[in-house]
């Protein structure tokens, strides 16, 4: 297998794997991009083609391109292999040792109850809710793709499958599967609800027969280990792909929204569950496009929502537009009453946030009033502001002045000044550094020299010569794997070596910090002597430290001697 391992490797050019996620910028022989795994606005990710790796200079994310994909794709390594095999032409067999979680027994719960869910709806209990189903477009390839399923009019039911699994009540009560030792969801149509990785950790139960009306209509899963919702988005571990082929992402308020457009072909969206968006959730769109589509409720809080996210996105540098749906629709009730091609022309007709914003603002004024009118000018010339296309501000202001009657010239004097007051206003955050113990000249001697043992084959073999101790265990082991691992295979490259010590997490922490750190690749035998007398230099002064505090504790006057003897020999250099 780890030849297999090596040659996938090998043929995949990490550049070019990240850049198709990432845009990247080439700067001399590295390339540099906006780093995915914090909040990043300035490119500090370097991709190196020569080493194949990537490392942050903020966050100090490190790795190759396995390492890359399970992060980013959030991929367990079966599944990252698998993936590049196939775009390589290289064929995975083998057995794997699937990494185990704290979670994984409440993952399988969920697994376990989605089947139990679909098997209800695909049982004759379950005609009646899937005659609902089919009466709102949802077919058979949708309810397998979403994972709908159905919940019984029992209380007890899924929990007695679960307890008979070895499920305590205490367990399913905290996760939202059950509560007061109960079904949480009774004579509902279920919809699992998906991770970023594609794992159910969740359920939205709703009502399908008319009844009690103080009923809500939906019951939702709590907030559990495993199910945060502001760290996900609904039909992303889907929407990925659709999103990079279409350079774009659909953003939509709920589940049934993203369903709905599904039906007809539009996959490239997710949805929020919510009208509130969170950090996390800025993050995971950015890393699907830079162009995100907004496409909320067409009812005034959808229209709040709308003005309220796409401000958050716009500070993100995001190009951001709105499909703009009429009151009261929702994405869900358009797409049924008017179908695919009316909604596709939505799309098509999308506004820019900015007109967007301008057009709900120009709905609330009184233009019979000059006080008004004038701040109207003012605020659309601030919003401007954040518009970094030279020819739609100057479209802007043309439009300002032959439809207000103003000079051309006054409104771009006073948009330039509303931008002079805006930059000179943009406060430059301070960098919060993390509290890092700084290192000392035997740490950075040690970690030069493995860096080394990492770039120069002969390096390993000079090392082996020294019989080098290195005081750290972390250190010792990560040199004697780059020593086996040279002897193993006769040769040494960072990206391989980098997969072999994957599921090592002791040393792999120690290996991101030499990787992330400005260390020199090529060197000299005079110049590495240096370095080994650095670390022997520190050997020697730990040895004598510890044989003086044993010195002091003895009180055999002959043992102490002996031991004087041997520290005077080390002062000495015998």
């Amino acid at each position: 297998m780890d030849n297999t391992v090596n040659t996938i490797r090998s043929k995949v050019d990490i550049v070019d794997i990240i850049g198709e996620r990432i845009p990247l910028t080439a700067k001399g022989k590295n390339f540099f991009g906006v780093c995915p795994f914090h909040d990043d606005t300035n490119p500090s990710m370097c991709v190196s083609r020569e080493k194949q790796i990537y490392t942050c200079f903020s966050c100090h994310a490190t790795g190759n391109v396995f390492s890359f994909l399970m992060n980013y794709e959030h991929m367990d390594f079966k599944e990252t292999l698998k993936y590049l095999g196939d775009r390589v032409g290289v064929k995975v067999e083998g057995n794997f040792t699937k990494k185990t979680s704290k979670y994984d027994k409440l993952y399988e719960a969920y697994n376990l109850s989605v089947k139990y869910y679909q098997n209800n709806l695909n049982s004759l209990l379950g005609k009646e809710a899937k005659k609902y189903l089919q009466s709102r477009n949802i077919n058979e390839d949708v309810i397998k793709e979403f994972g709908i399923g159905l919940s019984l009019d029992k209380k007890d039911d899924l929990t007695n499958l679960l307890v008979k699994k070895g499920y305590d009540l205490a367990t399913l009560n905290s996760i939202g599967l059950t509560t007061n030792d109960y079904d949480i969801y009774r004579n509902r149509i279920m919809f699992s609800l998906y991770d970023v990785a594609g794992k159910v950790v969740g359920f939205s139960g709703r009502i399908y027969r008319d009844g009690d009306p103080s009923q809500s209509k939906y019951i939702n899963s709590k907030e559990t280990p495993i199910f945060r919702k502001g760290e996900m988005l609904y039909h992303y571990h889907i929407a990925k792909e659709e999103a990079r082929l279409k350079k774009s992402i659909i953003v939509m308020e709920g589940f049934m929204d993203v369903i709905r457009a599904s039906t007809v072909g539009i996959k490239n969206t997710v949805a929020l569950m919510g009208t509130a968006l969170t950090k996390e959730q800025i993050i995971l769109l950015k890393r699907l496009s830079n162009n995100i589509l907004l496409c909320l409720d067409g009812d005034p809080p959808g229209v709040k929502a709308t003005l309220n996210i796409g401000a958050l996105l716009q500070e993100e540098n995001l190009d951001v537009k709105v499909i703009s749906l009429p009151d009261p629709d929702d994405p869900d009730t358009f797409i049924m009453n008017n179908g695919k091609d009316k909604f596709l022309n939505l799309m098509d007709a999308a506004l820019n946030f900015s007109d967007y914003k301008m057009l709900k603002l120009r709905e609330t004024v009184d233009f019979r009033s000059d006080e008004e009118k004038a701040n109207y000018i003012n605020t659309v010339l601030k919003e401007m502001t954040n518009i970094n296309d030279e020819i739609h501000i100057e479209v802007m202001l043309k439009r300002l002045a032959k439809e207000f009657d103003i000079g051309y010239n006054t409104l771009e004097m006073r948009f330039y000044s509303l931008k002079k007051e805006k930059n000179s206003e943009k406060i430059v955050p301070v960098e919060v550094k993390k509290d890092i113990k700084k290192k000392d000249k035997y740490q950075k001697a040690v970690e030069q020299v493995i860096y080394f043992m990492l770039n120069n084959d002969w390096v390993i073999s000079e090392v082996e010569k020294e019989k080098l101790i290195l005081a750290e265990e972390k250190s010792r082991k990560l040199c004697s794997e780059i020593i086996y691992f040279y002897k193993q295979n006769g040769f040494i490259t960072i990206a391989d070596f980098y997969t072999y010590v994957t599921d090592k997490e002791d040393i792999l922490v120690l290996l991101n910090s030499i990787l992330a750190d400005n260390y020199n690749e090529h060197v000299d035998k005079e110049e590495l002597k240096l370095y080994f007398k650095v670390i022997k230099d520190y050997s020697i002064k730990q040895e004598i430290k510890r044989l003086t505090t044993l010195m002091k504790k003895e009180i055999d006057p002959l043992e102490q001697a002996k031991l004087a003897e041997k520290i005077r020999k080390l002062r000495i250099g015998e």
